[in-house]
């Protein structure tokens, strides 16, 4: 009696876990990804330029260096700059020399005015030497000034932070101003999408993109930020933002699915799928029958979900194999 008992308690506890793991089979609307490829891609390329021709003295970085705003990426020298400066403070020392020996007369001149011994006209020249003599040494600072900053702006400094992708010039390079010795990607990459046109208009800014399981590294989803209105060999240019771009290289092409509408799709959890010899086979009460499965398709209610492309219709009851 006992026996028969457990027998029976043992039945209703199975029948009971295989109801809480029954499925009913529903018809949703899915979005209709469509794969496509984008590229990697900083939103500004940005030329770090030279400010002063010269030739490159040093240079501190090579492609695929990171670098932060204002870092010195090389030096640029000009020979001349250093021949100018040099006569400037030869001229400095000695127009100092001159009005030290101008200050000097001016003062004994005002010790003789006040006796009578030199005359008021012989006094103003003496002063008008002076201020003269000021006035040349301190265009003559000024000149070195600028020769200085010359020298200061032979710093080549990056205009943004991010990763050089060129670097066109080597030490003893010549170079004329304004002239490129590197080129710098914003840290901000974003994916650079080409839709094929006919898929135009159900792209929108705000829409979900994934990345293909086999090309991503880290987050495996998106959004598009923006929507380029120029179609260009018949596809449309789009934006999106996905985290984690940073590890890529600049320009890597990656598979990426895109809403292309809307449409009918059975989805089941993937746990109740069974797969031998090669075939998929789902359970409907006790008996299986074999399904076609398609792609992934992870939903907010059923994460692990797969689409199942035939084999099943709305209104099955799936049981757990």
């Amino acid at each position: 009696m006992r026996k028969a008992l457990f027998l029976a308690a043992t039945s209703l506890a199975l029948f009971a876990g295989t109801a809480n793991a029954a499925f009913t089979v529903t018809d949703r609307v899915v979005a209709d990804e469509k794969a496509v490829f984008a590229t990697v891609e900083s939103r500004e390329m940005v030329p770090a330029r030279v400010r002063t021709g010269g030739t490159i003295a040093s240079l501190a970085v090579k492609e695929g260096d990171r670098v932060s705003r204002d870092q010195v990426l090389a030096v640029v020298a000009d020979p001349k700059l250093l021949l100018q400066q040099a006569a400037l403070a030869a001229q400095i020392d000695g127009l100092q020399a001159q009005l030290a020996q101008a200050k000097l007369e001016l003062g004994r001149a005002e010790a003789l005015l006040r006796s009578g011994a030199v005359s008021r006209s012989n006094y103003d020249a003496l002063v008008t030497g002076a201020n003269v003599a000021r006035a040349t040494l301190a265009a003559r600072m000024a000149d070195r000034d600028v020769v200085e900053q010359q020298l200061a702006e032979g710093k080549v400094l990056a205009p943004t932070a991010g990763r050089v992708l060129k670097v066109p010039v080597t030490p003893g390079s010549v170079v004329l101003t304004g002239e490129a010795v590197a080129t710098i990607a914003e840290q901000d990459f974003v994916l650079r999408l080409q839709v094929p046109e006919r898929h135009a208009r159900d792209l929108h800014a705000g829409d979900a993109v994934r990345l293909d399981p086999e090309d991503q590294k880290s987050a495996g989803t998106g959004r598009i930020t923006l929507v380029y209105p120029q179609i260009q060999n018949g596809r449309v240019s789009a934006d999106a933002e996905v985290a984690g771009l940073g590890d890529y290289f600049v320009g890597q092409r990656i598979r990426v699915w895109i809403s292309g509408g809307a449409r009918h799709a059975v989805i089941v959890p993937a746990g109740l799928i069974t797969t031998r010899f090669g075939l998929d086979y789902a359970r409907i009460g006790a008996v299986e029958v074999p399904v076609q499965r398609g792609l992934a398709r992870p939903l907010p209610d059923m994460p692990d979900g797969l689409e199942i492309l035939s084999g099943l219709k709305a209104g099955d009851t799936l049981v757990q194999p």
